[in-house]
């Protein structure tokens, strides 16, 4: 006990020595998730731009462009003369896309034939090309079955009738979780311990790896046993947890309670499993640097492992759909585990009992790679040949 907290006291007196070091566990990543949070705190893209080229000038053609600009994610923004003038506005993102509405579009729909509207998008842009996607073919199939509905109806067919024999067959779609597609709850939610995973592994690194660099290893150990030294790296590594969890707390409440969203799951669950996701960082981060004994090394480690950990999660890319290898890459990351549990108790409502498996991983690895960095520790004390290596 008495490791543990010397340790501590050490550890924030060269905190209190270095500004630059406790921002890093304080107010860096608060203003990280801060600024997460406001990027996506409108929760559904709205009034993305789109251009349109016009080639009728009807009263068909503008009563397009109107439903168009009256969609939740379309804001028509420039009309261009020609479809030269428009791809060069996709070229250089004035605009996201371009509806073109070609020449006796009116003329066509009259005569009872299908006219075709076409929309120039960039794929390259995921999210906004799959909503712009949405929006315009809602519209245009608006429009087109308004048209088809008066035409039946002068025909002398009844509402409902008309309505049967366009739809004879329809599909019903229900979405179980985050019904209204809101990417504060889904993606905000997920990215905020996804930032703090990687400052955590980083300063678990930095904070075990200086004392190498600087070579105050053994003033820091001093020459005690493997049970002493355990204890001098939980109290070192005890104030970035506090601090960083924290922070991944009053996010959590901040983005669900503080935003008038209550989860179907337990809140709870999910605030325990993202401190010890914060565990497993900071005990991941110290043994890579107790066992390269370099801090530049135990660096580049932590944002090898840490940085593409949301990429290999599944949440923007499905596990299912990756191959073997990047599939047991992503199963061996903590933060896949992680989130997983955090939408099976955000979105889903899932039993707790489907997240204690990952609550007990999470917690085994923890004391795991605590005792690899105590070993590594405790061998390089006895070595200080090794230290000072950046």
């Amino acid at each position: 006990m008495n490791s543990i907290v010397n340790s501590f006291r050490r550890e924030v007196r060269r905190l209190r020595a270095d500004p630059w070091d406790l921002a890093m566990v304080t107010w860096v990543p608060l203003l990280g998730v801060a600024l997460l949070w406001w990027i996506f705190s409108a929760g559904l893209p709205r009034h993305l731009a789109v251009g349109v080229v016009d080639e009728d000038h009807s009263s068909l053609s503008r009563r397009l462009v109107r439903m168009l600009d009256a969609t939740p994610g379309v804001q028509i923004t420039q009309h261009y003369a020609n479809t030269a003038e428009a791809e060069h506005a996709l070229r250089t993102v004035q605009v996201y896309a371009v509806v073109t509405i070609p020449r006796d579009f009116a003329h066509t729909v009259k005569q009872g034939r299908a006219a075709q509207v076409t929309l120039l998008h960039n794929a390259q842009l995921g999210t906004h090309s799959g909503l712009l996607q949405r929006d315009v073919r809602t519209a245009v199939g608006t429009l087109s079955a308004g048209i088809e509905m008066a035409a039946r109806n002068k025909r002398g067919e009844s509402a409902q009738a008309v309505h049967v024999s366009m739809e004879p067959i329809h599909s019903q779609m229900v979405a179980l979780f985050n019904v209204s597609s809101n990417y504060e709850q889904f993606l905000g939610a997920a990215l905020i311990p996804a930032l703090l995973h990687i400052l955590a592994m980083t300063a678990g690194a930095w904070t075990v790896g200086r004392e190498l660099r600087d070579r105050t290893l053994g003033e820091w150990l001093g020459a005690g046993e493997l049970l002493r030294t355990a204890g001098s790296l939980i109290g070192k590594l005890a104030l970035p947890w506090a601090t960083l969890t924290l922070v991944g707390l009053l996010a959590l409440v901040g983005i669900t309670w503080g935003r008038g969203w209550h989860p179907p799951g337990n809140l709870a669950w999910v605030a325990g499993a993202l401190a010890l996701l914060m565990a497993v960082s900071l005990a991941a981060g110290a043994a890579l640097a107790a066992l390269t004994r370099s801090l530049r090394t135990a660096l580049s480690g932590a944002g090898f492992f840490a940085a593409p950990a949301f990429a290999f999660s599944g949440v923007a890319f499905p596990l299912a759909g990756m191959p073997a290898s990047a599939r047991a890459w992503a199963e061996a990351m903590p933060f896949t585990h992680y989130i997983r549990l955090q939408i099976e108790q955000l979105q889903m409502g899932a039993p707790l009992a489907t997240s204690v498996p990952t609550m007990v991983g999470l917690l085994a690895a923890t004391g795991m790679l605590w005792l690899v960095a105590a070993v590594g520790l405790h061998l390089a004390a006895r070595q200080p040949a090794t230290w000072g290596s950046r």
